[in-house]
């Protein structure tokens, strides 16, 4: 008979019986812990088991009365405590089973027997538990009988809490020649109410054994080999080469990028490429320069660069169209189809590279977000349109080992572009992501990606390429940008510190106006500044009616409201909805797909305002965007109306830009008042005005003293408040202003006090 022996390793178990330290060989053991591993050896295990042996999930079932029926047909009820019984028995029940194997079986059965008999077991017992044995060999282990013995090792693996006889079956099949291993998920303890002495089967023992994960099953196992099959059919020819991302760096982006790819490393199955972020600058006065001549190095050395400043622009609808796809039911389906769209016939080597780090970083987006179908099946889009769209220049007569280079300056916007930048982290090619000033919107998680941090900052736009790029400030420059930190929100600030505003529209007293009005906005309730932003409080009102009736009075409250930075309106329409609009016809194209296309509409022949500063260009544009999104004006997206308000506000009165040019958002901000006496209600396009100056920071008053509705009718939403101070009054004619006295000196009221206002 075999004898059950203790392992060295655990791949013991694989050995075939010819190089075992004997032939008679065997292994009994039950695993209670987990490792890594010991998941590497059941994957491997339960495959040989598969094949050559036999799987038992859960308890072997007890022999049915069909089973027992037939067997008492064929072997009739008889039993003899006789080793020449069991065999003779066995040649009959299992015939594919030769000689040696029937008396190993025979005479391990027997030694069974025996000790049941001298456990004080009955005769009957025996016979039940021999019928029950030789059932159980029949029904579920017919098929290894045969190979027991054989140089190769019938295996078996058990999964479950074993029972008092499986146990015993199982030690019989040990010793006739099957290695046997017991998987038990939840511990030991209830093995040793069977075995406390470890008689039939030996427990394994490895360093650093944890419990099995809770979803941990032979179930399971099988579905992740499915899964690894349906990989293997979607993967399809795996590229020769893989990527060595950052193993090799020294620690120095910018120095570690310069290096030729020749010196990185030797090994030809391996590329070697860099995938860094560096946040924030390490030194103010260097770092324009070492970025200009790192280009300049890379350049001269004919390597292959795409520089994005500001974001990754979006899939053009053109772009989105080449991408073949159709609807799917499945996620593998999915990307299958969608693979094909990653052509690269020049070269099929770097067409298998990109094709498995679209499909890695898939993936793993899938899994890490549970993310459903339809989402995915959008990003999968977006990275084979940017994948095409930089693949002629970032991999031109790409061969290895080259690198090309991919410079993002700007930092992570979205979700979308992160996924793209892993992509490109896992292709030959060397990623760097630069976020001078640390306000990337977007925090990029790879478990890839080598990241530095400073704390100094430094705001840059673009990455320098021409010697006409190249803007580096000295000592005291960077010195003064550094006050601009130190000054946050204690209301000094630089002439044009900040290039962008958002609005909150302030809720007053009619009172309160005439004090807040000529204010500088820093010292008004709420203002507040967050990076490069500020947040304007600003005035948007409805002024009905006349105080007290008293019309001169009247005319003097509304003449001390008028500044320097104030225009006035008493004649409608302002904006003449058939006055010659040279931009008017080119308006459909500026907007599309939801998305205002600003790139597009400052390139166009007709757009008026290049000359303005460049960062009111943006907040011109910005706020354009908003008031179209937010549909403040009825009819957007319904019959139009979004065309209307793009030509309004691309060619607006030069009065108005040069108060949006002169507009610095931390001081007076500019002001428009209308006054309306009569009954002519202001035109679409001047309602479109209006909210279009109030988003960009003007404080906007009207005065209606007849109290009728005047621009409400073209807003979905209130958007003023409406102050009524009097009756109404009609027929007023509007004076000259300039000509009207300012009202008597008032009195001082506890405000004014309060504010040592004169």
């Amino acid at each position: 008979m075999f004898r059950q022996q203790k392992l060295s390793i655990l791949d013991d178990y694989f050995k075939e019986l010819s190089v075992r330290t004997t032939r008679e060989e065997v292994y009994f053991y039950r695993i209670s812990g987990y490792t890594p591993q010991v998941a590497a050896f059941i994957r491997k295990y339960y495959e040989e088991a598969r094949l050559r042996g036999v799987v038992i999930e859960g308890r072997i079932p007890n022999p049915a009365g069909q089973n027992l029926s037939y067997y008492e047909e064929m072997m009739g009820m008889d039993f003899q405590m006789a080793p020449g019984f069991i065999e003779s028995r066995l040649q009959k029940w299992l015939p594919r089973m030769n000689p040696y194997q029937r008396k190993n079986m025979a005479m391990s059965m027997y030694d069974f027997f025996a000790s049941m008999q001298r456990a004080g077991k009955t005769e009957g017992m025996l016979k039940n538990a021999y019928i029950k044995f030789m059932c159980w060999l029949y029904y579920k282990f017919e098929r290894i009988v045969n190979l027991l013995g054989e140089n190769s090792v019938p295996k078996i693996l058990y999964e479950g809490n074993i029972s008092h006889y499986e146990l015993m079956l199982l030690s019989i099949l040990c010793h006739a020649g099957c290695d046997i291993v017991l998987l038990q998920y939840h511990g030991d303890q209830n093995y040793q109410r069977l075995d406390a002495a470890n008689a039939y089967s030996m427990p394994l023992t490895l360093p650093d054994m944890q419990a099995f994960p809770g979803d941990f099953s032979l179930k399971n196992l099988r579905m992740q080999q499915q899964q690894e099959i349906e990989r293997s059919r979607l993967y399809g020819r795996l590229p020769d080469v893989r990527n060595c991302t950052n193993a090799w760096i020294e620690g120095k982006p910018l120095l570690d990028i310069a290096k030729p790819p020749t010196v990185r490393g030797s090994d030809p199955e391996f590329y070697y490429n860099c995938y860094c972020q560096i946040n924030g600058v390490e030194d103010k006065i260097s770092y324009t320069n070492e970025l200009y001549q790192l280009y300049q190095e890379l350049k001269a050395r004919k390597r292959n660069i795409v520089i994005v400043n500001g974001q990754i622009e979006p899939p053009t609808p053109e772009e989105i169209a080449k991408v073949s796809r159709k609807n799917y039911s499945k996620t593998d389906e999915m990307l299958l189809d969608l693979k094909r769209n990653l052509q690269y016939p020049a070269n099929r080597e770097l067409q298998s590279l990109m094709i498995k780090a679209f499909l890695d970083v898939l993936l793993e987006e899938e899994k890490a977000l549970d993310e459903n179908r339809n989402k995915l099946t959008n990003k999968a889009v977006y990275l084979i349109c940017w994948m095409m769209r930089y693949l002629p220049e970032l991999f031109k007569s790409w061969r290895m080992p080259q690198i090309g280079c991919f410079f993002y300056m700007g930092g992570c916007k979205n979700r979308f572009e992160a996924l793209f930048l892993k992509m490109l982290g896992r292709l030959p090619v060397d990623v760097l992501i630069l976020d001078p000033d640390r306000s990337a919107a977007f925090v990029l998680e790879d478990q890839l990606l080598y990241q530095m941090n400073f704390t100094e900052t430094l705001h840059l736009q673009r990455f320098p390429q021409e010697n006409t790029e190249v803007r580096m400030g000295t000592a005291a420059y960077h010195a003064e940008r550094e006050l601009d930190t130190l000054y946050q929100d204690s209301g000094l600030y630089r002439n044009q510190q900040y290039q962008s505003a958002d609005i909150i529209n302030l809720q007053t007293m009619y009172e309160e106006i005439r004090l807040l009005w000529n204010e500088e906005v820093k010292y008004r309730p709420n203002f507040s500044t967050t990076e490069s932003t500020v947040n304007i409080p600003v005035i948007f009102a409805k002024v009905s009616g006349v105080k007290d009736g008293k019309v001169s009075e009247y005319w003097s409250s509304i003449r001390e409201l008028i500044t320097e930075d104030t225009m006035v309106i008493k004649s409608f329409p302002y904006i003449q909805p058939l006055a010659a609009n040279p931009i008017k016809p080119y308006v459909t194209e500026f907007y599309k797909n939801g998305r205002l296309q600003k790139a597009k509409i400052k390139n166009h022949p007709a757009y008026a305002y290049g000359f303005l500063r460049e960062e009111i260009q943006e907040h011109i544009l910005d706020k354009l965007q908003i008031l179209i999104e937010q549909k403040l004006i009825r009819g957007t997206f319904e019959n139009g109306t979004e065309y209307t308000i793009l030509s309004t506000i691309l060619n607006l009165p030069k009065e108005i830009l040069r108060m949006l040019q002169k507009f610095d958002f931390t001081k007076k901000n500019p002001k428009l008042i209308y006054i309306n006496p009569g009954e002519k209600v202001i035109s679409l396009e001047d309602a479109i005005l209006t909210a279009f100056l109030n988003l960009a920071g003007f404080d906007i008053l009207f005065f209606i003293p007849t109290g009728y509705q005047n621009i409400e009718n073209f807003y979905n939403r209130k958007q003023m408040e409406e102050h009524q101070i009097g009756e109404y009054l009609y027929d007023l004619n509007v004076p000259d202003l300039t000509r009207v006295p300012l009202p008597k000196a008032r009195q001082k009221s506890w405000r004014d006090i309060l504010f040592r206002r004169e």
